[in-house]
């Protein structure tokens, strides 16, 4: 398989044929940088995890040279901190059991304006080579332009595909910005069976970023752990751990909304349903 960006970097962790490999995937994760893999697509990476049948691939776009860094970390160079980072996410491809790390090494700012060509035909080809039951990719809240950016590659891709080769799921993930505020009847509540300090071990790989100042280990378990406990007011927890996700399906279909306009219609559902239940309290 050949990739657009020479620093593209194809990493199976248990050895073998890269073709065959590839086509083990049913879970699949397309994330912007080296750790959103570990967040967003967690439910699919524990769905697979000692699974006979279920195999996760996960696929990282850009090559983190502009990651904040702080403490020992600070004085890193970029193209140091691009070396670290891709040897991090292959450290939790292995922890993680994955079939397959794909770290395409594209910069930020080549990817940020409209769906980039390069990005779109290395998206089609990896689906075409996974061919995915369940896809995991950044959701059209999210409060990080790069993400949105390869959410929108992601798509781009995916139209490409024939419907009948298309994921039967795709889910919008949460990363940067909760999904708790999206109406009930819109959010989809992925759980994430696993050991208690699996998910936080996974992302304590990445050390570039821990001991850099962002203890995403240990927010990212405490949001699904809140997750879990504050989806029903009126019944106990149905989960230990959960993560929100969009249903994104409806963005591939004929006379589908654009992203705006799926946001859009979420916010306007969540104004409508929080200031009826304050009338509904007798409330100016």
């Amino acid at each position: 398989m050949k990739f657009s960006q020479p620093g593209a970097d194809l990493f199976l962790p248990q050895k073998g044929n890269s073709q065959q490999t590839l086509a083990t995937t049913t879970h699949l994760g397309i994330g912007a940088h080296a750790d959103d893999l570990e967040i967003l697509a967690f439910p699919g990476i524990t769905a697979c995890l000692n699974h006979s049948t279920q195999r996760f691939s996960g696929v990282v776009v850009t090559n983190g040279a502009g990651a904040p860094r702080s403490g020992s970390y600070s004085q890193t160079p970029d193209q140091e901190l691009i070396r670290l980072r891709q040897e991090e996410q292959r450290q939790a491809a292995k922890l993680g059991q994955y079939a397959s790390v794909i770290q395409l090494g594209f910069p930020s700012a080549e990817i940020r304006h409209g769906p980039n060509p390069a990005l779109v035909g290395d998206l089609l080809q990896i689906l075409k080579a996974t061919a995915p039951q369940v896809l995991y990719l950044h959701n059209p809240a999210d409060r990080h332009e790069t993400h949105l950016a390869v959410l929108s590659a992601s798509l781009a891709a995916l139209r490409q595909l024939p419907a009948s080769s298309r994921p039967k799921e795709i889910y919008g993930c949460e990363v940067w910005g909760d999904l708790d505020w999206v109406p009930s009847s819109k959010i989809v509540r992925l759980s994430c069976p696993a050991p208690e300090d699996f998910g936080p071990s996974l992302l304590r790989c990445f050390r570039s970023q821990v001991e850099g100042g962002k203890r995403y280990d240990l927010a990212a378990a405490g949001r699904r752990r809140a997750q879990a406990t504050f989806a029903d007011a009126y019944s106990p927890d149905q989960a230990q751990e959960v993560v929100l996700a969009l249903d994104l399906l409806p963005l591939l279909e004929s006379g589908a909304p654009s992203l705006a306009e799926f946001v859009s219609g979420l916010i306007n559902e969540f104004r409508e349903q929080a200031t009826d239940r304050i009338k509904r309290m007798g409330s100016a």
